[in-house]
């Protein structure tokens, strides 16, 4: 391991994996943060945290504190629960712009209301000039778990179909776009959305959904991984199946970035059983969150703990855990 952190030790790829198996875990490790999930279970409740350094703070689509919000929500939905209420932290650098604040904090109360969580709590803390970069927040939430639902890797078999909830990479390419000036159509912004109302609909139809788990650093490359590793299953995904907005695919082209590795803030994995992914399929696309939504894959019982991809020219190629970083700051 290097002697000193890296961009690429917080973008959710393989050096993320490392920080957390040789620094995090052998000091913090036990049988619940060992589940390694968006979100602790705790008895009938979960609880999960994050921390917001998105750059820029504004971008289509959104903003750091709406992002703050869903990203929270998203992070308890997954786990199969009700999300109910939510901590905020805001570090703020000196000479920020009151009027900038506002809008921040009004665009989390308008997220909120739309979730059907409340901010019970929170704390602020100034640091000088040139000690932060605007703003950062910092959240913590707690849902209920919903009876019934087992959310855990330990429940991934073979045969298992693989959903995603709606179109990958609109929120790394947004953010890309708005740090960097470059001019993408209008349609290109932000999938930052809270998806608890999705989940929880899919969950009333299946409650026997296996995995669930949104896609956000290192996109669906790194999710897939991740599922494959703790459950010990393949995964085989067809690209053909994959939703990606056509301009989204454009850019991917010109910069040589992977549509798969890119985050995304409004979007989700489920495994489901085969019998009723169909079913829960059609759920998703009544959902305005869901549109376009679709099988992507399924689990298999070769090559265990690999993610392979058949491509559009007919061959598979390994989709590895993403190495580094293609864009720092995504959320």
């Amino acid at each position: 391991m290097d002697d000193k952190i890296l961009a690429a030790h917080g973008a959710g790829g393989k050096l993320s994996s490392q920080l957390l198996h040789e620094v995090i875990l052998p000091a913090f490790g036990n049988e619940i943060l060992n589940e390694l999930h968006d979100g602790a279970k705790i008895g009938r409740l979960a609880m999960t945290t994050d921390s917001y350094v998105v750059r820029p703070i504004f971008f289509r689509g959104g903003d750091i504190g709406k992002l703050a919000i869903c990203g929270t929500v998203n992070d308890l939905a997954v786990t199969g629960a009700i999300p109910k209420f939510i901590s905020v932290g805001l570090i703020i650098e000196e000479g920020f712009d009151i009027s900038a604040l506002k809008k921040i904090v009004d665009s989390m109360a308008s997220a909120a209301r739309e979730s059907g969580v409340k901010i019970v709590t929170g704390d602020t803390k100034v640091v000088g000039k040139g000690q932060a970069d605007g703003i950062f927040i910092n959240t913590a939430g707690v849902g209920e778990l919903i009876n019934g639902v087992d959310i855990s890797a330990k429940n991934v078999r073979a045969g298992m179909k693989v959903l995603i909830s709606g179109t990958i990479g609109d929120h790394a390419t947004t953010i890309l776009a708005g740090r960097h000036g470059l001019q993408l159509p209008d349609s290109v912004k932000s999938d930052c959305a809270p998806l608890n109302g999705l989940i929880r609909e899919i969950l009333t139809v299946e409650p026997k959904i296996s995995m669930l788990r949104d896609a956000t650093r290192g996109g669906i490359a790194a999710v897939l991984n991740e599922i494959a590793h703790s459950a010990h299953v393949g995964i085989l995904i067809d690209e053909k199946n994959i939703p990606v907005h056509d301009e989204i695919r454009g850019v991917c082209d010109i910069l040589g970035f992977d549509v798969l590795e890119l985050a995304n803030e409004g979007k989700f994995i489920a495994i489901v059983p085969e019998n009723s992914a169909e079913n829960v399929l059609s759920v998703m696309r009544k959902h305005i969150y869901g549109k376009n939504a679709a099988i992507i894959g399924e689990i298999t019982s070769n090559s265990p703990e690999k993610v392979g991809l058949k491509t559009l020219i007919g061959g598979v190629r390994i989709v590895d855990m993403p190495a580094g970083e293609l864009v720092p700051r995504i959320c």
